[in-house]
C-alpha cells in the first residue's frame, strides 16, 4: 500500500490579490514538497482554499460600497488562476463558503458543545456609537502591548506574531470611523483551550524533528499556560452558529478557517465519487500531516487545530510536521495587503516566466529567517544562475549534440572523470531528496545546481569540440555522459521548476510528461539514438532596467494621507493658499497651494486631502512649501482635491501591482512622469489603477470630467 501524505496549506483571505510573501511563505514549499513526494510514488492529498469569512472581507466589501459575497467570489477567482499559473498542484483549491464547509464546521461545533469544550459567558466588547455596531477584532486597532506596532489588530499582532483579546490594545480605534470606541457587555460561546494544555505538552514531546523555532514558539505559547477563546462573534457574515440565542452571531473565523483541512478533505472525496476516500488519509494512523503557513499561524495549526482535533474525534490524525516559514519582505518591511507593501502575484505573472520566479524565491525562501525580496538579486540570480549555470549547461548540451550527432550518442569506454561525473548525479539525487524530505527546499535545489555546475565544468575539462573533430567515440561518450546529467537535472528540479523541468524531458524524447515519472528516473539508462527536439533557451535574461518596480515612477513617490489644520492667505499671492497640515507621526508642516479659485478657506479647513511628502522643497513667492497637495484638474477651470475618506493623518497612499520605494527626495521633474488621472467612478487611477488607502479608494472630493489631470 502507498504511503499517504496529507498537505495541508494555509488558507488566504478572499479580500485582495496574493503577494510573494504567501508564495514563498508557503504555496511554494507546499508545492515543492507534494511534487517530490508524488516523484516517489507516494499518495499526496494536498488541499486549501480562499478563506472567505471574517472580518477581512466585510471591511473591503463596506470600503469597496458592495457585498461580501462579491468580494469572495471576485478574489476566489483570481486566487485559484494565480495557483494553476504558478504551478501550485493543489488536489484541491476551495472556499469556506461552501455548503460542504459550513456542514463539516457545525458538526464539529455541536460535538465540541455536547462534550462540554464550548460554553457561554457575558464578555466586555468594544462597540463604537458612531458605526452603531459591536466592533469584532479586525475592526479595532492599537498599539500592541508586546511590541508596540501601531498596526496591531483586535485579534493579532502580525509584527511579533502574539494572538490578542482586543482589551489588550492601547489607544483603541475603530477601523470604520476613526473614532474611540466604549464596551458594552456581549453575550459569547468560548472554545475551552485551556482543557487541553496537558494533552497537548504530552503531544509535542516527540516534536523533535519540527523547526526549532516552531517548537519554541509552541512551548512558549504552554508554559505561559492557554487561554479559551471566543468561538464567536458579533457579525453577519460567516458560518451560521447552530444553536439556538445566538442568531444574530457567527463562528469565529479562527475556528472556522482551520476545519477547512477536514472540509476540503471530504469535498475532494466527494469529487472523486468516494465519499469516504478522506478517511485514506485522517484515519490511517501510518498517514503522515504536514501544514505548511507563515509564522504568525503557528499557534493555530500546533495548539488550536490538534485541540479541536482533541475534542472531536480522536481517530483523527493530528499534525506530524508544521514546517512553519518565516517572512518575506521588501526592503525590510513585511508584505501586507492593507498597506500596499508587496510585489502583487497577478502582476508579476505577466512580466516573467513562472520558473524564474518560482526559482528566486526558493533559493531565497525565508526558511529559517525572514528574507528581502529585491529586484537587483532577482535579476542577478535569474542572469548568473538560472540561466548562466543551469539553462546555460542544458542548452549548450543539446545544441551540441543536435549539430553534430542529432541524437543521443552511445556510451563508450570511460575514464575517472565520467565514473566522477556519474557518482555526482547519485549524490545530487539523494542530497536533494534528502533535504526536500526534511523540508530544508533551499539546501536542496543548491544541490541540485552544483550539479549543474559540475556539468558545465565536465563540459569544460572534456573539450567536445575538439574531440568532435578527433575522436567523435570519445565524444559520444562525453555527450552521452552529459545527457544523463540533463536527465537528472531535468528530474530532480521538477518540484521547483516544473515548467521547464518537462520541456527538458520532452527535449530528451520522452512522449510522456516528467510529472508522471518516479524520482528514480535520474539514474535511468538512456535511450541511445532517441531524435533530438531542436533546442530554445530555457530561461531568459532579464534587464534592470527593462521592467524593476522599483524605477517605476510611480514608486518613487511617497504619498500620504494629510489633515488640514489651518488655513492662511498667502502674504505675497492672491490666488495661493498656506496650509498647515498633519502627517500624524510625520509631522506638520506648511505647504503652499494654489487651491484659493476653487475652495474657501471654510471648505478646505479640516478636509483630509493627499499630498507628496517627499517632494523636493520649493519657495513659492517668498514661503517654502514643503510638500504638494494633489487634486484633478479638467483644464476648464474646475479643480477638485482627492478625497482619501476617513484615513488617518499619515496613511499611506499605495496601488496594487506597484512597489513603492520613494526617492528620500523626489525632483519636480520626475514628480511630472507620473501620469495620474480621474477614471468614469470618480477614482483617482494611475496606470488603470486605483490609488487606495487601507480605508478604501482615493476619489475626487468634486464630480470632475473623466481623464482630469491630477496634478
Amino acid at each position: 500500500m502507498k504511503e499517504k501524505i496529507y498537505i495541508g496549506v494555509a488558507w488566504p483571505y478572499a479580500n485582495g490579490s496574493l503577494h510573494l510573501g504567501h508564495i514563498a511563505g508557503c504555496y511554494l514549499p507546499a508545492d515543492i514538497f507534494a511534487r517530490f513526494c508524488r516523484m516517489q510514488g507516494k499518495d499526496v492529498l494536498m488541499v486549501s482554499g480562499s478563506d472567505e469569512h471574517g472580518t477581512p472581507i466585510t471591511i473591503t466589501a463596506e470600503n469597496e460600497k458592495t457585498t461580501p459575497q462579491t468580494i469572495v467570489d471576485r478574489y476566489n477567482k483570481e486566487h485559484t488562476e494565480n495557483m494553476k499559473k504558478m504551478g501550485i498542484s493543489f488536489d484541491l483549491f476551495t472556499r469556506t463558503t461552501t455548503d460542504n464547509h459550513a456542514e463539516v464546521v457545525q458538526d464539529i461545533f455541536l460535538t465540541l458543545y455536547k462534550n462540554k469544550y464550548i460554553y457561554n459567558k457575558s464578555v466586555d466588547a468594544f462597540y463604537c456609537n458612531n458605526c452603531k455596531k459591536y466592533l469584532p477584532d479586525r475592526y479595532i486597532e492599537g498599539i500592541c502591548p508586546y511590541c508596540e506596532s501601531e498596526k496591531a489588530r483586535g485579534d493579532q499582532c502580525d509584527e511579533c506574531g502574539k494572538l490578542l483579546d482586543p482589551q489588550d490594545l492601547q489607544e483603541v480605534k475603530c477601523k470604520i470611523c476613526g473614532g474611540t470606541p466604549e464596551i458594552k457587555t456581549s453575550e459569547h460561546l468560548f472554545f475551552t483551550l485551556s482543557k487541553f494544555q496537558k494533552k497537548l505538552l504530552d503531544w509535542i514531546k516527540n516534536k523533535n524533528h519540527w523547526k526549532p523555532s516552531v517548537f519554541k514558539f509552541t512551548e512558549n505559547w504552554l508554559k505561559d499556560g492557554l487561554k479559551d477563546r471566543a468561538i464567536t462573534r458579533d457579525i453577519n457574515w460567516g458560518v451560521k452558529v447552530p444553536i439556538d440565542g445566538f442568531e444574530d452571531k457567527r463562528i469565529y473565523v479562527w475556528f472556522d478557517a482551520v476545519i477547512g483541512y477536514l472540509s476540503a478533505s471530504k469535498e475532494w472525496s466527494k469529487r472523486q465519487g468516494q465519499p469516504d476516500k478522506w478517511e485514506e488519509w485522517w484515519k490511517n494512523t501510518d498517514s503522515k500531516h504536514y501544514y505548511f503557513l507563515a509564522k504568525d499561524n503557528i499557534p493555530f495549526h500546533t495548539l488550536i487545530w490538534p485541540s479541536i482535533i482533541m475534542g472531536y474525534r480522536k481517530e483523527l490524525n493530528l499534525p506530524y510536521d508544521i514546517p512553519a516559514n518565516e517572512y518575506l519582505r521588501l526592503k525590510g518591511e513585511q508584505f501586507s495587503k492593507s498597506r500596499g507593501t508587496a510585489v502583487w502575484v497577478p502582476d508579476i505573472l505577466e512580466k516573467f516566466d513562472v520558473d524564474a520566479i518560482r526559482y528566486y524565491l526558493s533559493i531565497n525562501m525565508p526558511e529559517n529567517k525572514d528574507t528581502n525580496w529585491m529586484w537587483d538579486d532577482f535579476v542577478a540570480k535569474n542572469n548568473d544562475e538560472l540561466v548562466g549555470t543551469y539553462g546555460n549547461f542544458v542548452h549548450r548540451v543539446i545544441t551540441f549534440t543536435h549539430k553534430n550527432f542529432g541524437e543521443i550518442p552511445k556510451l563508450g569506454a570511460l575514464d575517472d572523470l565520467d565514473n566522477k561525473a556519474i557518482k555526482k548525479i547519485e549524490e545530487a539525487s539523494r542530497e536533494v531528496a534528502t533535504s526536500i524530505e526534511n523540508c530544508s527546499f533551499k539546501q536542496g535545489l543548491r544541490a541540485a545546481m552544483n550539479l549543474a555546475q559540475f556539468g558545465n565544468f565536465y563540459f569544460d575539462q572534456k573539450q567536445p569540440w575538439n574531440l568532435v573533430k578527433n575522436d567523435k567515440e570519445a565524444c559520444a561518450t562525453v555527450l552521452h555522459i552529459c545527457f544523463k546529467i540533463v536527465n537528472a537535472l531535468a528530474v530532480i528540479m521538477t518540484p521547483y521548476l516544473p515548467y521547464s523541468s518537462d520541456r527538458i524531458w520532452s527535449i530528451l524524447g520522452h512522449k510522456d510528461t516528467i510529472h508522471n515519472v518516479n524520482w528514480d528516473l535520474a539514474f535511468e539508462e538512456l535511450k541511445v539514438g532517441s531524435i533530438l527536439e531542436k533546442p530554445m533557451p530555457l530561461f531568459k535574461k532579464l534587464d534592470l532596467n527593462d521592467f524593476a518596480s522599483g524605477e517605476d515612477a510611480f514608486s518613487k513617490l511617497d504619498l500620504r494621507v494629510a489633515k488640514i489644520l489651518d488655513v492662511k492667505d498667502h502674504p505675497n499671492a492672491g490666488t495661493l493658499y498656506l496650509l498647515l497640515i498633519d502627517l500624524g507621526k510625520l509631522g506638520k508642516r506648511v505647504i503652499v497651494a494654489g487651491m484659493k479659485p476653487h475652495y474657501s478657506r471654510d471648505e478646505i479647513k479640516g478636509k483630509s486631502i493627499v499630498i507628496v511628502t517627499n517632494l523636493k522643497p520649493a519657495t513659492i513667492r517668498g514661503v517654502k512649501s514643503n510638500g504638494m497637495l494633489l487634486a484633478a484638474d479638467n483644464g476648464k477651470g474646475v479643480c477638485s482635491l482627492l478625497n482619501p475618506g476617513d484615513s488617518s493623518p499619515g496613511s499611506k497612499v499605495y496601488i496594487e501591482g506597484v512597489t513603492t520605494e520613494p526617492d528620500k527626495v523626489l525632483e519636480f521633474e520626475d514628480f511630472k512622469k507620473v501620469n495620474m488621472m480621474i477614471d468614469d467612478k470618480q477614482k483617482a487611477t494611475y496606470d488603470g489603477k486605483v490609488l487606495k488607502t487601507e480605508k478604501g479608494d482615493i476619489s475626487s472630493d468634486k464630480k470632475i470630467e473623466k481623464g482630469a489631470k491630477i496634478l
